[in-house]
């Protein structure tokens, strides 16, 4: 049996090489190649892939909101989340978004290889050590709105900026980033971006 796969990652080096190395096998075959998160379903819907490789970061929709339109309107097509940051944070969202495998790009490609077909019999793969850190660094404590005052800020922008951006007032704004620093234990909401960042919590 062929498994009908779709790839979307950002960057078309990197596709075009997941490409390559995916159609070296042959009970594999790359029917649809997208580089935004917002073409995802459109080429889901147009090839009905058996599997979906997504990256998580991408323009116009990101990997783990295109992964759970994906699981709601294509629930036959299996989603692995292919990725360069392993963070657990980044797993928990993932597997909540309704994704059934998780793989970092530094993965050997047999171990990619092997996620693919796993997924096809029905399992799910994620790596242990991972799913460990996972376990271990609980729920994120922030608030959906903590969460977007951080991504806002991420450009540097004023509160003021932050606030027109987000239909908030500014004093509304200032204590959600001071809520965010207070949950990641930052001088500043730089550093809270940071600390969510890298625990997977944006």
């Amino acid at each position: 049996m062929t498994i009908r796969l779709l790839l979307a990652d950002d960057q078309e080096l990197v596709r075009q090489a997941l490409q390559a190395l995916l159609n070296l096998h042959d009970d594999f075959e790359v029917v649809a190649s997208v580089g935004r998160g917002d073409e995802v379903v459109d080429a889901a819907m147009a090839e009905h892939p058996d599997v979906a490789l997504l990256d998580i970061e991408m323009p116009g929709l990101d990997g783990l909101a295109a992964a759970a339109v994906l699981a709601a309107q294509l629930p036959s097509c299996r989603v692995v989340i292919l990725t360069t940051f392993g963070r657990a944070g980044y797993l928990r969202r993932a597997m909540e978004a309704g994704a059934v495998a998780f793989v970092v790009k530094d993965a050997p490609a047999d171990v990619l290889a092997d996620a693919i077909r796993r997924v096809m019999r029905g399992e799910r793969v994620v790596d242990p050590a991972l799913a460990a850190a996972t376990l271990a660094a609980g729920e994120s404590p922030l608030t959906a709105r903590e969460r977007d005052v951080l991504i806002a800020s991420r450009s540097g922008a004023a509160v003021a900026e932050i606030a027109a951006k987000l239909y908030l007032s500014e004093g509304t704004v200032r204590n959600y980033l001071s809520g965010a620093m207070a949950k990641t234990s930052a001088r500043n909401r730089m550093e809270a971006l940071r600390v969510a960042d890298e625990r997977g919590w944006l």
